[in-house]
């Protein structure tokens, strides 16, 4: 079998890159809240987390997600009490997921169609985790940077070989 050193296998190929690699050991955080907490404590916990999404859980179960879209639309403009309202009033119910099969392609494609930052994560029908389109961006990042590397070396190596 003849080796083309330059020609990529699909798993090489960022597009095709499974979560799973993508999230690799990275340690799997899952913010949450329950649908009765007060969207001031949904606040409060993105506030503390530093992020903009939450899971809403309910016994264990997801039953939709809030961010801070949520809140500011259907809070803070429609000058409802933070206190008084709960998270389920905000939520979105309809909740686009990945599972850790879905590539990085697929989870850029989903972003792009519904116009969403974020996707949960899930593995054998229970959230894990949440990406980012700002986690696939570092992603691409990285793997460009790996590319041009390459591409460096190829070409060093092409022009020290002809000298």
């Amino acid at each position: 079998m003849i080796n083309y050193p330059h020609i990529r296998r699909p798993d090489e190929i960022l597009a095709h890159r499974s979560l799973s690699r993508i999230l690799g050991a990275r340690p799997r955080t899952l913010w949450a809240v329950g649908p009765a907490d007060s969207t001031l404590t949904a606040l409060q916990v993105m506030g503390d987390k530093k992020t903009a999404f939450l899971v809403v859980l309910d016994q264990g179960r997801m039953v939709g997600v809030v961010s801070e879209r949520d809140f500011v639309g259907r809070v803070i403009l429609a000058k409802k009490s933070p206190e008084a309202t709960p998270v389920a009033d905000i939520m979105v119910r309809k909740v686009i997921t990945v599972d850790l099969s879905s590539t990085f392609r697929d989870c850029l494609n989903l972003m792009q169609q519904h116009n969403i930052r974020y996707l949960p994560v899930i593995d054998n029908g229970k959230p894990i985790t949440v990406i980012s389109i700002r986690d696939l961006l570092n992603e691409a990042v990285v793997y460009q940077e790996k590319v041009v590397a390459e591409l460096e070396r190829e070409r060093l190596t092409v022009f020290t070989s002809t000298a």
